[in-house]
């Protein structure tokens, strides 16, 4: 595609706080192409392989803005521990970093910004949501509570957990997946349960 018409094809992602080249490359548009756009000013660069319109004004700022870009732009990293318990309102933690998870054997490594975590098990519980209007890679509930036991403090874990267990709807945790996953990575959740819920 000549690059005029490459622009064109790109203005459906040009209104959106930001898009990575993966959906780029979706609607035909080349790495390349993106960087010649960057090079005549035409986009900005936020991450390795994150880019937005060099004439995006936001009329708000969103609160998960930051996060969305931080784990678009680990290729295949998911969003985890404490962010994603911020995400589903389970600690009253503000992270300081961007907690993004991995596979074990991925290269990418943590920055001020963002904080890497690698998993074994990467697949159980990966899912997708919708966060202002854009669809990001996180660990559901059941998963980020199992692993706020396995890797952050008891205090922070157990606070998470009960606010979990009052949730409904929707929102309700599933206790029959929290006790399979706790199996599957070797952790026991029994005796926080009990001693919550009796």
């Amino acid at each position: 595609m000549r690059h005029k018409i490459c622009y064109i094809a790109l203005c459906p992602l040009l209104k959106k706080p930001f898009f990575t080249s993966k959906q780029a490359k979706a609607i035909g548009i080349s790495a390349a192409t993106l960087g010649h756009y960057v090079k005549i000013g035409k986009l900005e660069r936020l991450e390795r392989g994150v880019y937005r319109s060099a004439g995006y004004r936001s009329s708000s700022i969103s609160r998960w803005e930051d996060l969305i870009q931080a784990v678009h732009s680990i290729h295949g990293g998911a969003v985890c521990l404490i962010s994603a318990l911020a995400i589903y309102e389970l600690t009253e933690e503000i992270p300081r970093q961007h907690w993004i998870g991995i596979r074990h054997n991925t290269s990418a490594t943590s920055t001020k910004q963002v904080k890497v975590v690698r998993f074994r098990n990467f697949k159980l519980g990966k899912t997708e949501i919708e966060l202002d209007g854009m669809r990001i890679p996180i660990f559901d509930r059941e998963r980020t509570i199992i692993d706020a036991f396995r890797l952050l403090s008891r205090e922070t874990a157990i606070k998470a957990l009960k606010t979990a267990l009052m949730k409904s709807g929707e929102n309700r945790l599933d206790l029959n997946k929290l006790e399979a996953y706790a199996k599957q990575l070797r952790f026991n959740i029994t005796p926080y349960l009990l001693s919550i819920m009796t």
